[in-house]
């Protein structure tokens, strides 16, 4: 009879012991950890608002694309839905005051990406080549965004405009008809893949030259050639 109340106890302890684990295994199971932010999410609270690099993770770069990319149309569509006349406040100002934590991502991005680079930066880049190609045509090829553009323009020397407007204005007018706004449906499409091609072929370039300089050794094997160092 002991040796059974002996076995009823240790079960008893055993299933308490089953029983708060799993009661814990369903907390952490309803109640998951909060994801890190993303530090691009939010401002920079560093001196002189320098990236936090040291809180910068791969893993924050793509959702950080993808919602710039996002944020921008969104941003690109409310000046050529516009119903208001152009005017170079509400179509080239607007313009150019979008974009601004796809700046914000790809501006660090690049720049690590040039100077410290590694694999999985050089896989990042080949995912978001396309997505940034395809977004600068889908803004360069709007033909409802360059009509406004091109109106804004065509008035340039009546809008008295600053020397900074004038040189901004000048600049977006050339980066539309550079970037095939002038082109007709077929040829857009057609412009379309050749700069998603490019984009991609960019990466690969840039990837064989890194292979490249990785591999350079230089051999001195005559000390004379050291002539001088010292």
């Amino acid at each position: 009879m002991r040796k059974v109340l002996l076995c009823s106890l240790f079960i008893l302890i055993v299933g308490g012991f089953m029983f708060m684990s799993c009661s814990k295994q369903n907390e952490k199971t309803e109640k998951p950890a909060p994801v890190e932010q993303n530090p691009f999410f939010s401002e920079y609270n560093t001196p002189f608002h320098t990236p936090p690099f040291d809180k910068i993770k791969e893993e924050h770069y793509m959702p950080a694309f993808k919602e710039g990319i996002k944020r921008e149309d969104d941003e690109i569509k409310v000046i050529f839905d516009n119903s208001q006349p152009p005017t170079f406040e509400n179509s080239i100002e607007a313009m150019d005051r979008s974009g601004a934590l796809l700046t914000k991502v790809n501006n660090v991005f690049e720049n690590l990406l040039e100077s410290n680079t590694n694999d999985r930066m050089q896989e990042i880049a080949k995912e978001v080549a396309p997505l940034l190609s395809k977004h600068h045509d889908d803004i360069f090829l709007n033909a409802k965004l360059f009509k406004r553009v091109k109106a804004v323009y065509d008035q340039k020397d009546k809008l008295n405009l600053s020397i900074e407007e004038n040189k901004l204005l000048e600049k977006y007018y050339k980066d539309f008809t550079r970037g095939g706004a002038n082109l007709n449906e077929e040829q857009k499409a057609r412009f379309r893949e050749i700069n998603k091609e490019l984009s991609l072929l960019s990466i690969k370039f840039g990837e064989n030259i890194l292979k490249e300089n990785n591999k350079f050794e230089l051999v001195i094997d005559d000390k004379e050639d050291l002539a001088g160092l010292a």
